[in-house]
């Protein structure tokens, strides 16, 4: 895996993009001779390896210099987007319940952005304040270390964006704002379990993966991309059916072969068939290919999904169309010997048969950006506290 670099969310392609022009740059300058790992120029070699090091250090570097949040701020329209939705949403939610807001992000930078995403027409009604709408708001979390021991937990001087001196040991306070801290301490401030905790996020790693490992948050993904999946998936699923087709065709020239035959099928036409088909469907998607399958099996990140997310969607606003007493309960998933064998009656002391991991994962189709997977453990626990 050190050959591999995930690219975990969509600040990722701006560096992929970079990577590719300067590997573009060098394969095409004539004072570079282009070499197996990379190029070399007199006494002077860059391998591919120290090239990706240097982007990815420089783009370290744009993240914690702050001078990405500068350009950020100078043209807000352009970089974010506004919805009217978003104060409407979150005033139900904290009607219904508890809401926290909890950002890597520093005060003064957190306060410009939400500020403007809570400012609308002057005309509409009077405007509450954007911490209003939360009963926790957490800076400076520093995730993914904020689901571990986390750091100093620490008040937030609003006035001055400054933080107070010595760690916040008090209770909760109205429209307070902290800096650092841990979900553990989120957890007590707000006087919840982790799993009576749903929470929202964009990074498969940093959010979700680390909040359901460690500490058994219910998590739901924002996956932006997904509205564009959703619209290739319904154009193109023609090109899906020819490929589970291949792969019935596949498993029937072998069924009536067992392990005493000796002959074996010719499959190279099928194979080529289906890689076809295969690239044939990623590129629907766009040069980078779709983010959640490669012909007829999951991505890793597709895999991560299924896994840690309870929930996702390319938008947190889907949860205007559903009541907060909604249940999403997981649709039963078949175990390979349940979904791919006929019910025949066997011999409970052999089967000639062999079963692979090739499940085909169901989804909740209650509305068609959202999907909703909750593990069968969680829902026993559910059942029995109705």
């Amino acid at each position: 895996m050190k050959r591999f670099h995930i690219l975990n969310t969509l600040f990722n392609l701006t560096e992929t993009y970079l990577y590719a022009c300067l590997v573009d740059f060098f394969t095409n300058c004539s004072r570079y001779v282009n070499c197996d790992t990379g190029y070399k120029h007199g006494n002077l070699f860059m391998s591919f390896r120290s090239i990706f090091q240097d982007v990815r250090e420089a783009m370290d570097h744009v993240h914690l210099s702050g001078c990405l949040k500068e350009k950020t701020l100078e043209n807000l329209e352009k970089f974010v987007v506004k919805d009217p939705r978003v104060p409407l949403l979150l005033s139900r939610m904290k009607e219904a319940g508890k809401v926290f807001l909890a950002t890597n992000s520093n005060y003064n930078y957190t306060d410009a952005i939400m500020t403007y995403l809570f400012t609308f027409d002057p005309g509409d009604k009077v405007q509450r304040p954007w911490r209003s709408y939360f009963d926790l708001i957490v800076v400076d979390t520093r995730k993914p270390l904020f689901f571990a021991e986390g750091t100093v937990l620490r008040q937030v001087n609003t006035d001055t964006g400054k933080l107070r001196i010595g760690t916040y040991t008090g209770p909760l306070q109205h429209c307070a704002v902290y800096s650092g801290g841990s979900s553990d301490m989120v957890c007590d401030l707000l006087g919840v379990k982790g799993k009576d905790i749903l929470y929202i996020g964009d990074h498969i790693f940093g959010d979700i993966l680390k909040s359901k490992k460690r500490q058994g948050w219910r998590t739901f993904l924002v996956v932006p991309e997904l509205a564009r999946e959703l619209h290739v998936w319904t154009e193109k699923s023609e090109i899906f059916e020819e490929l589970r087709s291949l792969d019935v065709l596949l498993a029937e020239l072998y069924q009536p072969l067992d392990s005493g035959s000796s002959e074996r099928p010719d499959i190279s036409s099928i194979k080529r068939q289906i890689q076809n088909l295969t690239h044939k469907m990623d590129m629907c998607y766009g040069k980078m290919g779709s983010l959640f399958r490669c012909g007829s099996r999951q991505t890793l990140f597709a895999n991560q999904l299924m896994r840690y997310a309870d929930l996702y969607a390319a938008s947190f606003l889907n949860f205007l169309y559903y009541p907060f007493s909604y249940l999403f309960r997981a649709p039963p998933v078949l175990m390979p010997h349940e979904s791919t064998v006929e019910h025949v009656h066997l011999e409970l002391r052999e089967s000639g048969l062999l079963t692979g991991h090739r499940l085909h994962q169901l989804s909740f189709h209650g509305h068609q950006n959202l999907r909703g997977i909750f593990q069968d453990t969680d829902e026993a626990e559910d059942d029995d506290d109705d």
